[in-house]
């Protein structure tokens, strides 16, 4: 008896241990085909671009500020009440439009009375003309004296005499009255109006402030050994209002503080989309060094970390980086990637991700 439940034991547990035995080998079954599916996820979809050392151009990076080339507080030489403000900031002016009027209604009235003025000298002249063409004619007759012929001749002198002294007092007020209509020096851009209707204005008194945006120059201040191979006429980078862009070196002269130089270059706006007062970097060449680069469309992005996809035996993996200098479209790789890896450009933002590495 007892021998018998010892048998029946046994089969029971060896029949245990086969089920156990088979459920482990799915469960390990199942284990080995979810790692064989997670370790090689799918390529990320792209081009590949295998890195190599490039000489790079190493700069320093001068702040400052985008001045206008040109800036003027216009006024006026009379004294007298605006009439008319016909501008407002922001207005594109021409180059000699009427920006203000000044009231102008006494210089009228003289004006009036110098063309009358100048109507009277030419009467008095064409009357002393023939009286002089007459004893000029009979002094020549002998029917005439010497005494009245210079008389004559005097008078005609006298007579051109006050109609040039008319003219030109009529030139100075007409001077005068075009202070009346306040014009544009250069085309531009009105950027303040300090003056309204009914403002009373004064010799020298700010009326309208006008920039000429279609060249900005850049203005810097840099160290002595900053500026060693900086030439006049020279192209460098400019990064303005987050775009780089080629500006020309226009000078550089010294600062008067300390051992600093002011750069300053000039940089083209035709379109007007740079503004004045903008802060301003300027790169400038320090020498070349040797680096590897990596184009912006490769970067990948977690937070404030930075990365490239990189490709080793057809395995893709994530890897952080530290970058350097960038431009417009490439940036320098300053720790994290070495020459002759393999990285890839993702063919769209919504390309999947790799495994984080290292």
């Amino acid at each position: 008896m007892t021998t018998s439940i010892s048998r029946r034991a046994s089969a029971l547990l060896l029949t245990g241990l086969a089920a156990s035995t088979l459920v482990l080998g799915a469960c390990g079954d199942k284990t080995a085909e979810h790692t064989a599916a997670t370790a090689a996820p799918a390529p990320v979809s792209g081009t590949t671009l295998t890195l190599a050392d490039t000489t790079l151009t190493s700069t320093y990076d001068a702040n400052g500020v985008a001045e206008p080339m040109q800036q003027a507080i216009v006024s006026t030489k009379l004294m007298g009440t605006v009439t008319a403000v016909l501008v407002h900031e922001g207005d594109a002016v021409r180059s000699g439009q009427v920006l203000v009027q000044i009231d102008a209604r006494d210089l009228n009235a003289k004006a009036n009375q110098a063309a009358a003025s100048i109507a009277d000298a030419e009467a008095m002249q064409r009357e002393a003309a023939a009286h002089a063409a007459r004893f000029t004619a009979l002094y020549n007759d002998s029917a005439a004296t010497k005494a009245q012929y210079d008389a004559a001749q005097t008078g005609l002198a006298r007579a051109n005499a006050g109609l040039q002294a008319a003219r030109a007092g009529a030139s100075e007020l007409e001077a005068v009255r075009s202070y009346a209509a306040v014009r544009a020096p250069f085309a531009g851009i009105v950027t303040m109006r300090h003056a309204d209707p009914g403002t009373f204005a004064a010799p020298g008194a700010p009326l309208v402030t006008v920039q000429d945006v279609s060249s900005l120059r850049l203005t810097v201040t840099a160290p002595a050994n900053t500026i060693g191979t900086l030439t006049r006429g020279q192209s460098i980078a400019a990064t303005v209002d987050g775009r780089v862009l080629q500006a020309r070196v226009e000078g550089i002269v010294p600062a008067g503080a300390g051992n600093l130089y002011t750069v300053n270059a000039i940089l083209g706006n035709r379109d007007g989309s740079l503004r004045a007062g903008s802060t301003v970097t300027l790169s400038l060449p320090q020498g070349t060094t040797t680096g590897l680069v990596v184009p912006l469309a490769a970067l990948v992005r977690d937070g404030d970390l930075v990365g490239v996809i990189v490709r080793a035996n057809g395995v893709d993996d994530r890897r952080w980086i530290r970058l350097g200098t960038m431009t417009a479209t490439h940036a320098e790789v300053s720790a994290g990637l070495k020459a002759g890896e393999t990285i890839v450009i993702p063919r769209a933002a919504t390309a999947p991700s790799p495994k984080a590495g290292t």
